[in-house]
């Protein structure tokens, strides 16, 4: 067997790998909010959630060939190259998941690829327009969802002013089962997305392909990864998410999800990649503070922050490194 057809069954094997991981470090996403007000068990929550992770990942394409086309040059781009970015991608999840820290999958693999692509080929390989477009999504995309979280909860606060504690929180138990199925579906949408644009990279690389078109076999397995991740879930960050950022109840989560979602689902729809983790993460804030900003317990909201804003420079300068020393080891 060839030595490049190797790597490229490892670039496969490896990013199916990165999405399963995806799938349990993100499970937050979709579910903690309504884990952590009770509306649902965590083995229902879980469940519900595979099963749209599954079909949103499966329902698009625009993402994953702004991922795989928009960011570096393909041609540029060798099978070490992506496998570096991989492998450095999954080593942060690994990293922030055992400290329970809601991190970008997104910002990890996206930086990666740019620092692997930079060590390969040198800083002409990156595609600028790309990256700010990329760059944009993920750093508006956490205001958005911060100011339309707040805008939901305050409009739905008018709304039900007159009723009763009990009646809110019955009506909306049975809400945010929806609007967490909408989140399940649109973090699917987005996330899966972005493997299948760096499996798909690889192919072209590979195959020296024309055309940048996403065959239905990297849909389906980037889906299913996905879709089993979740179903293995993700407790360290889901009380990150559920408990420690603020306490909430139905009709938060339900304003939270709805505005998160929303985001996610429309970048989706414009290809735009963006940070399912930062915009579910500021929307549950943006809701908290719109009743009160002392409710929202920064202290934890400024470890996320912070761990938001490490990981590009982090993921980045890991990939390069690693791209570096299999450059030195395979030639």
């Amino acid at each position: 067997m060839h030595d490049s057809f190797v790597l490229l069954v490892c670039v496969v094997v490896l990013a199916v790998i990165f999405d399963f991981i995806n799938g349990f470090h993100d499970t937050a996403n979709a579910i903690a909010t309504c884990v952590s007000t009770r509306v649902l068990s965590p083995r229902n929550a879980i469940i519900m959630a595979t099963i749209l992770n599954l079909v949103g990942a499966a329902s698009g394409t625009a993402v994953a060939k702004t991922v795989g086309a928009g960011l570096v040059d393909t041609g540029s781009v060798t099978q070490l190259t992506v496998l570096s970015a991989l492998v450095a991608a999954i080593i942060w999840d690994l990293i922030t998941w055992y400290f329970g820290l809601p991190t970008s999958s997104s910002h990890a693999v996206l930086s990666s690829l740019v620092g692997a692509a930079i060590a390969t080929s040198g800083t002409g390989v990156v595609i600028s327009k790309g990256v700010y477009k990329i760059l944009l999504g993920l750093v508006i995309s956490p205001m958005i969802g911060f100011v339309l979280g707040g805008f939901i909860m305050l409009c739905l606060a008018r709304f039900f002013c007159n009723q009763s504690p009990s009646f809110v929180n019955n009506i909306f138990s049975r809400l945010q089962i929806a609007s967490a199925a909408y989140m399940a579906f649109s973090h699917g949408n987005n996330d899966a997305q972005k493997t299948m644009g760096i499996i798909t990279m690889a192919l072209v690389s590979y195959y020296h392909l024309p055309a940048f078109d996403i065959p239905s076999w990297v849909i389906l397995t980037c889906a299913m990864a996905m879709a089993l991740g979740t179903a293995v879930g993700g407790w360290r960050i889901i009380k990150t998410l559920g408990t420690k950022l603020a306490q909430i109840r139905p009709i938060n989560g339900f304003a939270a999800e709805t505005a998160a979602a929303t985001v996610i689902e429309l970048a989706s729809r414009i290809g735009m990649p963006l940070s399912t983790t930062h915009v579910i993460s500021a929307a549950i804030m943006g809701v908290v503070a719109s009743k009160r900003i002392t409710a929202v317990r920064w202290t934890v909201g400024g470890n996320i922050i912070a761990a938001w804003i490490i990981t590009i420079p982090a993921c980045a300068a890991l990939a390069w490194v690693i791209c570096k020393g299999l450059i030195l080891v395979v030639g």
